[in-house]
This record gives structure tokens, sequence and C-alpha cells, in this order.
């Protein structure tokens, strides 16, 4: 069974701006007041971006390498709210994206968009309830947020070709900038909210996804986690994953957060990405952290076992983000990847081969 990964789609604010149906586009951040900027300062560095474009322009290369490897699931984190609600929370940067404008996800047969995020809210809780609506309505599963807890915990279902089901559970983190008010209770729309990632919190989780979870069913487990910035993977995030892993519930846990690529452990045969990095986004043009090459991203292509759910192979195809379209790279910035990722592994127990086409794999010990 074959899944494509990736970290966090931001396809609001500059990028929905150029799509066919832009939000109104006022914002209320600190600096910038309208998401148009956004689209100025990305055409001050890379030139000018069409507008408005088609609805697959922002997967650019990497939709002809998703469709090519026919992925049993297309699972992304979705770091924006879909609607038209007008009335953000007072937290000093807010996206969304027009629910219009959804057949961008469309474009690339996205079957699962995990909502357990620091973004989901930002346009209150009419945003949240139009945003899981919205993307119900287009066929697109959701995991991680609702109208109440038990239905922001409950996970994603899917059938593969295969005959296989797979279970996204997806779960959020405060140390992702989650504000503690935004969990989903009882009597309050939110998001599924860890309070910590503590071994108690780990048991809660095991024994939550045992009740769903039937024999031959492959389980993702997709987390929202950590700082935006920095190599360093924290060692509480390392024994959850483990847990999840050791309680033989868990084939995949999908880490994200970082605005850049981060190590890669595989466990007792399982893969864990600690850090994605981001996808799509309109961060191009802003400044301060170069040397992390958040311009650089990763599709990840996972190839599992089907009857034990065992990491085959990882491939991983890199690609650049410039006038809001995926790339491929070059030599060097695929090398560059390469040894970050060699670097960063290197206490993990991985490493990565390049190979043909400029196609990086994991090696695991």
């Amino acid at each position: 069974m074959d899944l494509f990964l990736c970290g966090d789609v931001m396809t609001g604010r500059g990028i929905d701006q150029v799509l066919p149906h832009p939000s109104e586009p006022t914002l209320y951040e600190p600096s910038l007041k309208s998401a148009r900027a956004y689209v100025e300062l990305a055409e001050r560095v890379n030139g000018p971006v069409p507008r408005p474009v088609d609805f697959a322009y922002i997967w650019g290369d990497a939709l002809a390498e998703i469709k090519a490897r026919e992925p049993s699931l297309r699972l992304i984190n979705l770091e924006t709210s879909v609607t038209t609600s007008s009335e953000p929370l007072p937290k000093g940067i807010n996206y969304r994206m027009h629910p219009a404008n959804v057949p961008c996800l469309l474009a690339a047969g996205i079957d699962c968009c995990v909502l357990a995020n620091n973004h989901v809210l930002d346009w209150g809780v009419p945003g949240l309830i139009e945003t899981v609506r919205v993307l119900s309505e287009a066929g697109v599963a959701t995991a991680g947020a609702g109208k109440m807890a038990e239905e922001a915990a409950r996970p994603a279902v899917l059938d593969t070709h295969e005959g296989r089901r797979v279970l996204v559970f997806a779960f959020g983190s405060t140390t992702s900038g989650i504000p503690a008010g935004w969990a989903a209770t009882e009597a309050r729309p939110g998001v599924n909210l860890l309070s910590d990632l503590s071994q108690e919190t780990g048991r809660r989780v095991v024994s939550h996804i045992r009740t769903h979870r039937q024999p031959g069913d492959l389980v993702v487990v997709s987390a929202h986690w950590g700082d935006n910035w920095g190599y360093e993977i924290p060692e509480a995030q390392r024994r959850f994953a483990h847990q999840l892993i050791d309680a033989g519930v868990v084939d995949i846990v999908h880490g994200h957060s970082s605005h850049h690529v981060k190590g890669i452990e595989v466990y007792e045969g399982r893969l864990i990405l600690y850090g994605c990095g981001d996808f799509i986004s309109d961060y191009e043009g802003i400044t301060g952290h170069e040397s992390y090459r958040p311009d650089l991203v990763l599709a990840y292509f996972a190839s599992l076992e089907n009857e034990s759910g065992r990491l085959e192979r990882l491939d991983m195809v890199p690609f650049r983000s410039r006038r809001f379209r995926l790339e491929r790279v070059n030599d060097e910035d695929t090398e560059w990847i390469r040894r970050v990722l060699n670097r960063e592994g290197r206490g993990l127990g991985t490493s990565v081969e390049l190979g043909r086409g400029g196609i990086l794999t994991l090696r695991w010990q």
C-alpha cells in the first residue's frame, strides 16, 4: 500500500488571492493589512504571479508525481480555515480560504485533511464548522476538529482499493501554538487537543484507537506539535510516538508544525515523521529564517507491507516553492536536503540515498 503525506498546506491569505475565488482581502495583522500584500512579497522575490491561476496551479510539478504513483491515500495537514466568516479571532495571524476554492484540493485528489492545528479556528467557531461542512460536501474526509469532543476525536475512515481501511487520528498540541481554549469539549466546538505528551495521555490515546481499530486496519496518527523552527526533536515526542507503536495500534506517526523538514525515524518497522515541513504556503518573500531553507519542501511517498503495515520503502521528492507553485529542484538543492536529513537522522538510525531523477530514499537500521 502506498501513501502520500506532506506537511502543512496553507491555501489561505496570499494563495487564496490568486485562486479563482479570492476572499475579501482585509487582514488584521500588526504589519500587513491586506492578503494581497503576500502576493506582492512573493513577486518581489521571484517575479509576477499570474492571477487568477487554475486550481491545479499551486501543486505545480508535484501533481504529476502524485498522479504517477497513484497512492492509496493522500493526506495533508490543512492549515487554514475554509470559510466566508468575517469575524476573525484576535490572534494576530488569521488564515482563510474561500469555500469556492476547495477544488484546489480536489485537483490533487486529497482524501483527508487534518484539522487539529493552530489555524483552523482563526475565524472563530463559525469558520471551523463551515470548514468541516464544506470539505465534507466536497467529498474530503477530515480528522481532528468538530462540533464537540467526540466528533473532534473521531478518526477519518478511508477505504482503499486494496480492500483495507485506513484510520486517520489527528491530535494537536499546545506546543505548536494551539491555544488551550481551542480544545473541543462536550459543549464547545474545537480541535482534538492533547493535554500533554505524558505516558498517561499516551495510554488514553491507545485506548481510544483500540475502540475504533478493527483487524486489518492501517492506523495513521497525525500530530501537530512542536515549534516552527529548529531541528531538535523533543524527547517527549519520541517517547509518545514509541508508546503508540509499542502498543501495536499505530503504523505511521505523521508529525507536522515545523516550517522545514526534520529528522525521520523508523521504529519497530513503523515510520515516524517528526516534522514534515511546509508544503504549500504564501511565505515566499518573508525573511528571517533563510538558513533553514523553508522554500525547499518534500513530498513523502510511503510504501507499506499490505499485511503487516511495516514500512517497506520511503521515497521523498524535493520541490521548491516559487511564485506560489511547486517546482522540481536542481541537484544542488537536492543535495542540501540530503545532507540535512542525514545529519538529523544520524541519531535516529536513518540515512538518505540519492537515486535516479533526484528521488531521495530512506535507509534505516
